[in-house]
Parts: structure tokens; C-alpha cells; sequence
């Protein structure tokens, strides 16, 4: 009886390290990623940036992803294909195109900040459009975040406004994803790593037809005038002198991180996969600033000291509700 305690203690201290691990590595991973896309775009075009980060760490989740399906015993169906074409969609074309474009015009860490914001937005979307409720911690979690994005972002003196509104609109997208994610995969019965390991590729498929399209000689002409969209490229660039700076987005940033991310969320819940977003507004803007150079101005540092404060609040009401649903 002894021994069973003692392996079970061992087992749970053995879990609860192996989460931590991998929350320190999902976290860093993710925190990094708007600077390693800030240093990449110096040399690929954002949507073929995109394209391939996308592709590669959904390829990446792959195989875990279809061990997981024959464990279940599970097949992809027509709606099920259709679902992650919705999700993809919103995520890879759209969310994140606008993400790497909002990196390329504004500060790394200011874009980083804004994506993590997107639960925020996520809940107020929630709210209005599928008239989900939202207790009192989650209320004072978004109007902290969102009034730690305006000390941040500083309307009265903005000095790039189209970078800060490609990076809101990114979050905003971003939180529609995560919301269609949440529907498909309450209504289909997916993991948090299938809906993303096959909303990844189908996304990445779409945006691959997308450039396609642009090397049509009359479409390349009518977005000529947008730079980065006409003859965007596929791979081209990709060179031994890149290569591990590619292989780091793709695989380590885009699927390792994620797959981290939701490997934590299974073996310990969502409060503590969330700690991985809460942490990120504050470590982003240090990396930033040691990698990049990138300043930390006053107005950045109260404003994220707000958002943390919004993100404690979440997490203790996300603990409260986990806690009241298992009694």
C-alpha cells in the first residue's frame, strides 16, 4: 500500500514536471516567434513566410495526429474536411497573413502583445454574437486587457497606425478562430491537436491556391500595387544560409509550440495551457529588446503590467469554475 502511494506520488511529481517543461519551452518558443518572423522577413515575402511555417508544422503534428486517429478508430469525413477548411481558413489565410504583415510594419513585441490579447476578444465576440455568458472575473479581464492595449498602443500618438490596426485585426481574427476551433471540435469530437494539426495544412492549402492564383498574369497586374501580393512565391529564397532560421518557425515555433501548448492543456487543463499566452505579453518585449534592440517604452510597461493583471484575474476564475464543476 506504501509503495502504491509512493509510485503514485512519484507518477503525479513526474506529470506535473514534464508540464512544466513544457510549458517553459512553449512558452519561450512562442514568445520568439514574432522576433524570428521579424528576421525572416527581411528575406522571404510575408504571405510565402506564412505559407511555409504553416505547412511544414502542420506536417509536423501529422503523424501524432493520424496515430491518434487510429487509436480512436476515427476517419476524416466530407464534413470534417469542410470544418477544417473553415478553421484553417480563418487562421492561416487570413489571421496570420495579417499577423506577418502587422510584424513587418510594426515592433515585434507591440504585434506579440496584441495577438495575446485575443482571448479578450474572444470573449466578447462569444458574448455578442453566440450570446454565451461571461461571469464577473472574465468582464474585468477584458476591460483590463483591453485598456492595457490602449496605454500600449497609445491612440492620441500613434506613430504606425496601420501596423497596430493589421495586428488588432490579426487578434480579432484570431479569436474567431479559436471560437470556430472550439465549436468544430465540440460538435465533431476532435482534439485540440487534430483541429489544429489539419486546420494548419487546409489552411496552408488555401493560402498555397491563393498564390497560385497571383501568378495569373491579370490578377498579378490588378495587385501589382499591393507589394507582396502579386507573383508571390512558393519557395523560393529557402537556402542553406536560411535554412535553420526556416526550420525554427516551422517546426519548433509553429509545430512544436503548438503541439506543446496542447499536449499541456490535455495533462493539465486549459488554466494552465493559458499560463503559456499569459506569460508571453511580458517575456516577448525582453527578447525583443535583447535580440532586435527593440525598446521598452513606459507606456509598454504599464500596459502590460495591466493585461497580466487581466490574465492573473482569467486564470483565477478559470480555477474557480474548474473547481465548482468537479464538486
Amino acid at each position: 500500500m506504501v509503495d502504491e502511494l509512493i509510485l503514485k506520488e512519484k507518477e503525479v511529481l513526474s506529470l506535473k514536471l514534464r508540464t512544466l517543461i513544457y510549458v517553459i519551452m512553449s512558452t519561450f518558443l512562442f514568445s520568439s516567434m514574432e522576433i524570428a518572423l521579424k528576421i525572416a522577413g527581411g528575406t522571404f515575402n510575408p504571405i510565402q513566410l506564412n505559407f511555409v511555417r504553416f505547412l511544414l508544422g502542420g506536417l509536423l503534428l501529422l503523424p501524432f495526429t493520424l496515430q491518434r486517429l487510429r487509436r480512436e478508430q476515427r476517419h476524416l469525413t466530407g464534413r470534417d474536411i469542410a470544418a477544417f477548411s473553415l478553421t484553417g481558413f480563418s487562421c492561416v489565410l487570413v489571421s496570420m497573413t495579417l499577423y506577418q504583415l502587422a510584424i513587418q510594419m510594426s515592433l515585434p513585441a507591440t504585434i506579440a502583445i496584441l495577438l495575446s490579447a485575443n482571448p479578450a476578444f474572444g470573449m466578447l465576440i462569444g458574448l455578442v454574437l453566440l450570446k454565451e455568458k461571461m461571469s464577473r472575473t472574465n468582464t474585468l479581464a477584458v476591460i483590463l486587457t483591453l485598456a492595457g492595449l490602449l496605454v500600449i498602443v497609445n491612440p492620441f500618438n500613434l506613430t504606425n497606425p496601420m501596423g497596430i490596426t493589421l495586428g488588432l485585426l490579426s487578434s480579432i481574427t484570431f479569436a474567431i478562430y479559436g471560437i470556430l476551433t472550439r465549436l468544430s471540435s465540440n460538435k465533431l469530437g476532435f482534439g485540440g491537436m487534430t483541429m489544429t494539426c489539419f486546420s494548419f495544412i487546409a489552411g496552408a492549402i488555401e493560402l498555397g491556391i491563393f498564390m497560385a492564383i497571383t501568378h495569373i498574369p491579370a490578377v498579378s497586374q490588378a495587385l501589382s500595387g499591393l507589394q507582396g501580393f502579386s507573383d508571390v512565391p512558393f519557395f523560393q529564397g529557402i537556402t542553406w544560409s536560411n535554412i535553420l532560421l526556416v526550420a525554427y518557425i516551422s517546426f519548433f515555433v509553429t509545430g512544436l509550440g503548438f503541439g506543446l501548448y496542447f499536449l499541456v492543456m490535455e495533462e493539465a487543463g486549459v488554466p494552465i495551457a493559458s499560463l503559456i499566452f499569459f506569460i508571453k505579453p511580458a517575456l516577448a518585449p525582453i527578447l525583443s529588446l535583447i535580440v532586435l534592440g527593440d525598446p521598452i517604452h513606459t507606456n509598454t510597461i504599464v500596459g502590460i503590467i495591466i493585461i497580466l493583471i487581466g490574465s492573473v484575474v482569467t486564470l483565477t476564475g478559470e480555477r474557480i469554475a474548474t473547481r465548482m464543476s468537479r464538486k
